[in-house]
């Protein structure tokens, strides 16, 4: 059975050495050896990640740009340079192992106008899609400035992951303050704060007519639906009775039609089973989460799904050939 994972990670000497500094070194000290393990698994787009696949049985790496990516750049030449290095890494990557990895470009969304350039450039080039880590310094992809990267995207059929980050710094204060401080970036990170940050970016997206305006828009989300699916008929039920949106559409629409999901190390059966129960087999695709997460977990994961033969090769590889063409 081919297996493609879709949120698989890499980083760059130069994200290091800029946009990924401050978080690299916070998980590093957090994690000590096992940080550096870590980033040296990111670093590798080569013969040990390949190495890796090839044990847990990943016949194909979909590669994007490390949290945080560029959206917390502080300029937006910086946020343009960034996007550059690391998609001329993972574009050589890509032309040496053509077969094993395919890329998700990094934008640079403070600016726009080159965050379209850049998607355009990279499509031409055999990019699949594109990654978005999460806000953008505070702001979200409902906000108009951004439409002109949801329009490209749209007019490319470029699907866009949407991966987590940190909650802006006021939320994180409000929410997760009053604890030790390593404590405060669990419970705001991987805990809990990544996932409702994401269905939070989603549910924005929805309510502002995104999804309306760009009907052909598909965007990728990890871990299961990030807390989505779980809130769907009640997102329905109320919402739909709140004459203000002025939607097209119901929010269970958008996240049937719009809206796909993957594992991100979520391996959990329960919510595997609600998630299939909510949207359907064929918006559900494999992912590892790698290296956060171990692929040969995931795979094995992957294997013990109760689903059809048939379900399995859709979530395994069926659908992300569909909406990546490859």
């Amino acid at each position: 059975m081919r297996t493609i994972a879709l949120e698989e990670h890499y980083v760059t000497p130069g994200f290091l050495a800029g946009a990924g500094r401050a978080s690299a070194e916070g998980f590093k000290k957090a994690r000590g050896a096992a940080g550096e393990r870590l980033f040296a698994q990111l670093s590798d787009l080569g013969d040990k990640r390949l190495a890796e696949m090839d044990e847990a049985g990943i016949d194909m790496q979909f590669l994007s740009i490390n949290s945080p990516g560029t959206e917390q750049c502080e300029a937006a030449e910086e946020a343009i340079a960034t996007a550059r290095d690391v998609n001329d890494v993972l574009a050589d990557a890509v032309r040496r192992h053509p077969t094993r990895f395919a890329g998700l470009a990094a934008l640079p969304t403070l600016a726009p106008d080159k965050a379209v350039d850049e998607l355009q450039r990279r499509m031409k080039d055999g990019f699949k899609g594109a990654v978005i880590n999460g806000h953008i310094r505070g702001r979200y992809l409902d906000d108009e400035f951004f439409w002109p990267i949801l329009e490209a995207a749209e007019a490319l059929a470029a699907p866009i992951y949407l991966h987590p980050t940190i909650p802006p710094k006021a939320v994180v204060d409000a929410y997760f303050g009053g604890f030790p401080q390593p404590a405060t970036m669990i419970l705001a990170g991987p805990a809990w704060g990544w996932h409702i940050e994401t269905s939070v970016h989603i549910l924005r997206m929805m309510a502002r007519g995104v999804f309306d305006r760009f009907p052909k828009l598909q965007i990728v989300i990890g871990h299961m639906g990030e807390g989505l699916p779980f809130m769907l008929e009640r997102m329905d039920s109320v919402a739909s009775r709140a004459p203000n949106f002025k939607l097209q559409r119901s929010f269970s629409a958008y996240l049937r039609e719009n809206v796909h999901y993957t594992f991100g190390g979520f391996n959990y059966t329960p919510t595997f089973l609600n998630l299939l129960l909510e949207v359907g087999v064929d918006r559900i695709m494999f992912s590892a989460d790698y290296p956060y997460t171990s692929m040969s977990e995931a795979r094995e994961f992957l294997e013990r799904l109760p689903v059809s033969a048939a379900d399995r090769e859709r979530i395994a590889h069926g659908n992300a050939e569909k909406l990546f063409k490859v």
